[in-house]
């Protein structure tokens, strides 16, 4: 009998931890999806697009939505207890709704589409925080759209799981601890 994957998604602004975990969870052999947006970000630097949210932020949204839904969709054919995500549907939108820019409908209705079982929070942590080639958020604007996704989720209804601050290793055993049967 297939086993129903229970998806754990990764949330937080940028550089706060998540990819590093899914690449740790990974390692231990969970089925992990990593973050869409870098591939998307290299594949428009292909295409000579620098930046592109900055340039054509719903085109970019667009693309995101895309992937994300097919990493979601994917983990629904998976025969394995747990997935973990890095960033879901709904960040599509959250930032979209930070930058004020307008999206179609369908993007609203994917959030509802497309639930998650388990939401992570990721907390900004200044420590750890940096920037990169992808990455063009500062640390002020990587607060606040935090503060973006965090209003995103509660209003969809998600209860957040805060993880603490805290080496790799103990981020995953919190995490792990998390989903354990009571």
């Amino acid at each position: 009998m297939k086993i129903k994957s229970v998806k754990n998604l990764l949330i937080g602004g940028p550089s706060t931890g998540k990819s590093t975990v899914i690449e740790a969870l990974s390692d231990l052999g969970y089925f992990c999806f990593p973050e869409v947006s870098r591939e998307v970000t290299l594949e428009a630097r292909q295409l000579g697009i620098e930046h592109l949210f900055l340039n054509e932020p719903l085109r970019f949204s667009e693309m995101l939505l895309k992937g994300r839904i097919k990493q979601f969709e994917e983990a629904e054919t998976l025969d394995t207890h747990h997935v973990f995500m890095d960033r879901g549907i709904p960040d599509v939108t959250a930032y979209m709704d930070h930058f004020q820019e307008d999206y179609p409908k369908e993007f609203q209705k994917a959030n509802k589409t497309y639930v998650y079982d388990n939401v992570f929070l990721f907390p900004i942590w200044n420590d750890i925080y940096t920037q990169d080639n992808e990455r063009f958020e500062d640390l002020n604007l990587a607060e606040s759209l935090q503060d973006s996704l965090v209003k995103t989720y509660r209003d969809l209804g998600y209860p957040l799981i805060e993880v603490p601050k805290a080496r790799i290793h103990e981020r995953m055993d919190f995490i792990l601890n998390s989903i354990k049967p009571k």
